[in-house]
């Protein structure tokens, strides 16, 4: 029973893992609806929109402006956080890299770059208020009030301000407001009407994102998110064409690449729709629309928001508040991860080495688990001095299986052994063990973080050397995977300690299973193979001291 125990949580193992990884079910979405700035109605609650008095007037079309057009110009920001680059026409963000973080582990490569759009596949972000039908005419030149902008540490928050006209005459303000020490910028879109009729319109969001060819983080989601009802809702389109739609209270939406997100925040959560799709170009588009607005002649309308690009930080997202935080989802082991992930936080605020703080970390895991480890073990052991007897009974009753249980439970009480004891310890462990996998797997604090010698970078896979050939099993780059060898070392190490079954057939099983995880873990990021080679030396440490304590 021990040594079916620690199969049946292997291959518990890998069967989660594996269902995680490529069969986690989605939840279904409505069939997509059509949207347009007529088609919303007005919603009689809380909103991000202020509308200023005006007397009634009858709703007819728009007379249409003419529009004076500009030439595009580039506006620079600059903070200690981040440079940007904004473009007059739309207005829209065309570069926007985060300083605090490289491209690769060389501290030499360029920064972070939020837009990953090519020329040619549209606008990163619009916000504007939209009162025609076709949206793709928007694309207006607006005037702005600087040409850069450069925010020192300590600087007082500065804004930018972005006025124009659309093709029917509403005139449109857009006040980004930047902040030297966060990431967030707040933004007011506001919306003029000068015309002699009333406008109906919407405030509509458009984000779009390329995504990347390959995953950054092994747990990392990429797509589009949002807080809809008070819940995470990952709107994933995955196929060229495919598009899901999703409407109700919205509180954010987003993009998430691999470790960093592109969010807008309303100010208030508000009724709307959010469309998510995969265009033919591979670029992915979302579009955010709250309820319409009607504006009366020389009314106005300002919509309120803060953008958030940056990392996928949780303590950055939580202090950032609008419970954008809920967008680092460990999925069902979310209320142990988050812990976890915050005592890792914690013990690397004092250490300066996530490897080290991994190291700590297992250790105090495996102090809160010692003694129901400890129990584990001794069962285990108990286990092995009955298997001279449990193989007679085999041999004895080999035509009678439901008389052989019969004399094995016979055997259990007399000698006060639980067949169960090894394994129940075990089964409380499965839900940390995972939390702490999928932490391991996909936070932005293991990204580039270095540990010792070769191992520069704790979310990418060990390799010491680099080969130009290509090795079985292993995905680039190729090299010695030192950590992943040992790892598997140490549990044949731990294999070889534990009571072998009586069945031959087990037995075999067993002695592959170091074999199988050494293969699994290949291509896992370096951080979560040394999580779980300092897990196998606690281990065998706490095997050896019991059975060797009782022998």
């Amino acid at each position: 029973m021990d040594k079916k125990t620690i199969l049946a949580f292997a291959l518990s193992f890998v069967i989660l893992v594996g269902w995680s990884l490529f069969f986690a079910p989605q939840p279904k979405k409505e069939p997509p609806k059509e949207s347009s700035p007529e088609s919303v109605q007005p919603e009689h609650e809380k909103s991000s929109v202020t509308i200023s008095p005006a007397a009634p007037s009858k709703t007819i079309a728009a007379v249409e402006q003419p529009t004076v057009q500009q030439e595009e110009k580039r506006i620079k920001i600059d903070t200690p956080l981040y440079s940007a680059v904004f473009s007059n026409v739309g207005p829209t963000i065309k570069s926007f890299k985060l300083k605090k973080y490289r491209q690769t582990v060389n501290p030499e490569s360029p920064f972070v770059e939020m837009v990953t759009l090519e020329e040619g596949m549209g606008d990163y972000l619009t916000i504007l208020f939209d009162d025609s039908i076709d949206a793709s005419t928007q694309n207006i030149a607006f005037s702005a009030d600087k040409e850069s902008l450069t925010l020192q540490q300590g600087s007082e928050p500065a804004t930018i301000v972005f006025r124009g006209t659309n093709r029917n005459g509403i005139a449109i303000t857009q006040t980004y407001r930047f902040h030297p020490d966060r990431y967030g910028i707040d933004l007011a879109v506001t919306a003029v009407n000068p015309n002699t009729v009333t406008v109906n319109g919407v405030f509509r969001t458009t984000l779009r994102a390329l995504p990347p060819k390959d995953k950054g983080g092994y747990y990392a989601y990429v797509g589009f998110a949002l807080f809809l009802d008070d819940k995470l809702d990952e709107l994933e389109v995955e196929d060229p064409g495919e598009t899901k739609s999703a409407t109700g209270t919205i509180g954010w939406i987003c993009y998430e690449d691999n470790y960093f997100i592109s969010a807008v925040v309303p100010e208030v959560p508000a009724k709307g729709s959010f469309t998510g799709k995969h265009l033919s170009s591979g670029v992915f588009e979302g579009v955010y629309l709250p309820a319409a607005v009607s504006l009366p002649p020389s009314a106005q309308a300002t919509s309120e928001y803060e953008l958030y690009l940056g990392p996928r930080d949780l303590s950055i997202l939580k202090k950032f508040g609008k419970n954008l935080d809920k967008a680092i989802n460990f999925g069902w082991t979310d209320i142990i991860a988050k812990p976890l992930l915050y005592v890792l936080k914690f013990f690397d605020a004092y250490l300066h080495n996530y490897g080290v703080s991994i190291i700590l970390l297992t250790i105090l895991v495996k102090i809160l688990f010692w003694p129901l480890t400890h129990k584990s073990y001794k069962s285990m052991k108990e286990m092995q001095k009955l298997q001279p007897r449990m193989a007679k009974l085999r041999e004895k009753y080999k035509g009678d299986k439901q008389k052989l249980n019969q004399e094995m439970m016979a055997l259990y009480k007399t000698y006060k052994v639980n067949p169960m004891g090894g394994c129940l310890p075990m089964v409380v462990q499965i839900p940390v063990f995972f939390a702490l996998f999928r932490v391991l797997g996909a936070c932005i604090e293991l990204r580039h973080a270095p540990f010792i010698f070769w191992i520069n970078d704790l979310s990418a896979p060990d390799r010491l050397f680099h080969f130009s050939f290509q090795i079985p099993f292993m995905a680039p780059p190729y090299g010695i995977p030192v950590l992943t060898l040992l790892m598997g070392a140490s549990m044949f190490i731990q294999q070889k300690m534990t009571p072998s079954p009586g069945d031959p057939a087990q037995a075999k099983i067993m002695m592959f299973l170091p074999v199988i995880f050494t293969f699994m873990f290949i291509n896992f990021p370096s951080g979560l193979v040394l999580y779980w080679l300092v897990n196998n030396l606690l281990s065998i440490g706490q095997q050896y001291r019991i059975y060797k304590k009782k022998a």
